[in-house]
């Protein structure tokens, strides 16, 4: 396979797809269509999770836009080329879950959990109760109108005051 700028890759083994984009300079929904036209780019999803790829799917990613952009080919092209360069590539894929440590595995699961008792709250209807809930939605308080301005004729006295004053 030739080989890609390395450089410009951090030296990690899990991408989100904002970073890829960064460093692929493209946008997501080009990501996106090359992901569709190249089923073995090996993105993988956490469960319930964020799109992540691997550092071999990054190179994948420069891979295919240089044989796009640099060398014109189309995306059938491009497809050929792959092939033929790294036919059994498929083989050595580490699985997501072998690039997560036990820490970060729990970290996303408390997350996830999390995001499930928010979203089983918001869907309970309003008013329903929450007996057992850590977490009580009340309405805000009514504000009070204010009373509306009342104007005060002026008395002979303060009429006589403004007009020594001038």
């Amino acid at each position: 396979m030739v080989s890609v700028d390395i450089v410009q890759i951090p030296n990690r083994s899990l991408f989100r797809q904002p970073e890829v984009c960064e460093i692929a300079q493209v946008q997501p929904y080009v990501l996106r269509s090359w992901e569709a036209e190249f089923p073995d780019l090996g993105v993988a999803k956490t469960a319930g999770g964020p799109r992540v790829y691997r550092r071999a799917d990054l190179e994948r990613v420069l891979r295919i836009k240089h044989l796009l952009f640099v060398e014109g080919l189309t995306l059938a092209g491009a497809r050929r080329r792959l092939a033929d360069e790294d036919p059994g590539s498929n083989g050595d894929a580490t699985p997501l879950d072998d690039l997560l440590t036990s820490d970060a595995r729990e970290r996303i699961r408390t997350v996830h959990q999390t995001l499930r008792e928010l979203a089983a709250m918001l869907a309970r209807a309003p008013g329903a109760s929450m007996e057992g809930s850590e977490f009580e939605l009340v309405a805000a308080p009514a504000r009070a109108k204010r009373a509306p301005a009342v104007k005060v004729k002026a008395t002979a006295s303060v009429k006589a005051k403004k007009s020594k004053k001038r």
